[in-house]
């Protein structure tokens, strides 16, 4: 699979499949290999992109001062301009939103379609401020896998549950400490996005632990003309604990935007 040299780092990617292209970005838990259950299913009708942020995965970077996700837009345009990849939507999960919506905020011609999957993406309101600041009273309670899982997950698919463990535990264990502070000041305010005209698709689980429903409510309000779904008895993991579902409302979005497949 491809590796690239930008910016300090050395960047994983893998490509899968043909037509208008797709790119998954994992969350703070994951790799690449995140979105199992994503790329077999898109790769037979689209062009699928799956990466490791620098740090992450198979993803290295040259010290704690390159691990900063003020680079991760760059990452993924250099990934793009490699792959040769003039525009593409975008899926993103948790920490994936910043990397996502930055890229679409300084590329939007690239920028087919934004999923902010149980990510607010930097979006600063008054309810995903209040939520983050309970999230790490919430880790030390729940533990990772309370957090990243629907609290019933483990016991009703203790398998997959298994498997989420262990391909977040492939991921340097210096990461998250170097990086979640730095993601934290990364901020976009609602009047940023006056202007934003990537469609895009907020989701939500309501048993997500680090994001409310009522706050990624509201930054879907503060995306113009953006729609807003929210995942039933689902945790923060919607894409891997009901694969199906999350896959099928993607889906449904992208036909929605049909001139994007037949523009691709």
């Amino acid at each position: 699979m491809p590796q690239i040299e930008a910016d300090g780092a050395t960047l994983h990617y893998e490509m899968r499949g043909d037509g208008p292209a797709v790119v998954f970005v994992h969350g703070s838990g994951g790799s690449a290999l995140s979105w199992w259950q994503q790329v077999p299913h898109f790769a037979q009708r689209h062009r699928v992109v799956a990466f490791d942020h620098r740090g992450f995965g198979r993803s290295a970077c040259d010290g704690a001062d390159a691990l900063d996700p003020a680079r991760f837009a760059g990452d993924l345009a250099a990934i793009l301009d490699h792959a040769g990849i003039e525009r593409a939507a975008l899926v993103c999960q948790s920490m994936g939103g910043w990397t996502g919506l930055a890229f679409a905020l300084a590329h939007p011609a690239r920028s087919a379609a934004l999923v902010l999957a149980g990510t607010p993406g930097g979006v600063a309101t008054p309810r995903i401020a209040q939520d983050a600041a309970g999230v790490p009273q919430r880790i030390a309670e729940r533990g990772f896998l309370g957090m990243a899982l629907a609290p019933d997950f483990p016991q009703r698919d203790p398998m997959r549950a298994f498997l989420y463990e262990q391909i977040a535990s492939l991921n340097p264990p210096a990461t998250l400490p170097t990086l979640l502070p730095k993601l934290g000041a990364l901020r976009v305010e609602p009047a940023q996005l006056a202007d934003f005209a990537v469609p895009t698709l907020v989701t939500v689980g309501t048993e997500d632990s680090f994001f409310s429903v009522e706050g990624l409510r509201e930054v879907a309000a503060a995306i113009p003309r953006a729609r807003f779904h929210v995942f039933p008895g689902v945790g923060h993991s919607a894409y891997f604990e009901e694969p199906a579902a999350f896959n099928g409302i993607v889906d449904a979005f992208f036909e929605e935007i049909a001139p994007w497949r037949s523009s691709s």
